[in-house]
């Protein structure tokens, strides 16, 4: 089939979808997924349509309208170059970047795309190498960049390091650095792992939801902080829950965006019964719900959120919330789903690269032993090609190559259920570099 091939859209373009879903066989599963991709699409589209970051790692350009003939053996130039900054990290970090940068290789391959990668060290690796989480060529590379990929951060060895030599801080600096302030989490079951989850089928079965966590504030950056001694010689630990209103309207912008394009519904999580924090987060919610009457607002506190996640996760459609809560319940999320191995992440900002991760942690207990599931860095990597990128069709190849993966049986230890072929991390990763190989779209 002929198909023209037209400019790449601008990185912060807002598209209402990502892909017609007729263009792809097994459509139900595919639905789900890409449907997972086009609301994260939405969700950056508030800032995409205002900050386009595009920048070139040599002769970027989009090409005019030509015809080509799609193949998975060939594709014709000019080829479209990008530099890429890829942060293995700690545990298995390693591991899942080796794989989803074969697999974003080959899939831009296939669609005339080049990449010019750059790897660095970050968290528990960087502390190892260069004595801090963050090396200051980490970061300044990163925002070299047009995108930065991610693995995990963190372990067991450095649990006990203070606070400004542990790997997380590195993450929290990189994040800060880059300025992403908004992170955007899907939780959609698919059909292929709805009996994964650990939540009945009729609880499980057709959960789709985004959480929208803001980044870049609150408690993990709020200041003073530290340790102290009281007035009855006892040592203390403090932090301070912190935002300005500023920072509360832009997350709520992009918030209410996301939930404008998906099914009009935007709860808003927080703890304004105790907290003057929240408090003022409502405050500001409301205020710039005003601005968008078409979207349906609730709000609820953070232990009846925690709960009805698990009671019922269809009732919700976008969730807003701050740092500390979206950390928690993002991840929570994420297990209605199956695994927590199995959910991408994409962090944006105003302008500069975005950063893109998986949402699980380091998992140090399995690290080296090929067990890791790599699905979720893959996919990441996808979100990188589509939104950090503009490229959609490379990112469509890599969505389609992860459900034919998972049609035809393959699971990691997280995701295994009776019937089904255990695999480790790298042949999950070879069975999907066979499927973007064989693909041809159409």
């Amino acid at each position: 089939m002929e198909l023209p091939i037209v400019s790449s859209s601008p990185l912060f373009v807002s598209r209402l979808t990502a892909v017609s879903s007729n263009r792809l066989h097994h459509s139900d599963s595919r639905c789900s997924l890409l449907k997972m991709a086009a609301h994260l699409q939405q969700g950056v589209g508030h800032l995409k349509s205002q900050f386009p970051i595009n920048r070139p790692f040599s002769n970027h350009s989009s090409p005019k309208s030509a015809t080509i003939r799609f193949s998975a053996a060939a594709v014709s130039p000019p080829k479209r170059r990008y530099s890429i900054t890829l942060l293995p990290g700690d545990g298995i970090g390693p591991e899942i970047v080796s794989v989803a940068k074969q697999v974003l290789n080959l899939a831009a391959s296939l669609e005339g795309i080049e990449f010019g990668f750059k790897e660095l060290p970050i968290g528990g690796a960087a502390l190892d190498e260069t004595g801090v989480p963050l090396p200051e060529e980490t970061l300044a590379m990163a925002k070299q960049s047009d995108a930065v990929l991610l693995g995990a951060i963190g372990g067991y060895k450095w649990d006990n390091n203070e606070k400004q030599f542990k790997p997380e801080t590195g993450l929290l600096q990189l994040r800060a650095g880059l300025e992403v302030f908004a992170n955007l989490r899907p939780a959609t079951v698919l059909p292929q792992l709805v009996d994964a989850s650990t939540l009945k089928k009729e609880v499980a079965d057709g959960v789709d939801l985004m959480v929208v966590r803001e980044l870049t504030g609150g408690i993990y950056f709020g200041n003073p902080r530290g340790f102290a001694t009281n007035v009855h010689g006892q040592k203390t630990g403090f932090n301070t829950e912190v935002y300005s209103a500023s920072e509360v309207d832009r997350i709520a912008r992009v918030a209410f965006e996301t939930a404008r394009k998906r099914r009009g519904k935007l709860c808003s999580v927080d703890k304004a019964n105790v907290l003057e924090a929240s408090m003022l987060w409502r405050e500001r919610v409301i205020e710039i719900g005003s601005k968008y009457p078409d979207v349906e607002l609730s709000h609820m506190y953070v232990d009846n959120a925690a709960m009805q996640l698990l009671r019922n996760p269809k009732q919700f459609d976008t969730i807003v919330t701050n740092n500390i809560f979206g950390d928690i319940l993002s991840d929570e999320a994420s297990m209605i789903t199956g695994s927590i191995g199995m959910l991408p992440s994409a962090s944006i900002g105003e302008s500069g690269p975005g950063l893109f991760e998986p949402i699980h942690g380091s998992a140090p207990d399995i690290a080296g032993q090929d067990k890791a599931n790599p699905l979720a860095t893959i996919l990441s990597a996808a979100m990188l090609l589509r939104y950090g990128l503009g490229e959609e069709k490379a990112a469509e190849r890599i969505e389609t190559a992860v459900l034919e993966t998972l049609d035809k049986g393959f699971r990691t230890g997280d995701i295994f259920s009776t019937g089904k072929k255990l695999v480790g991390c790298k042949e999950m990763g070879e069975q999907v570099l066979k499927s973007v190989d064989s693909l041809v779209l159409c």
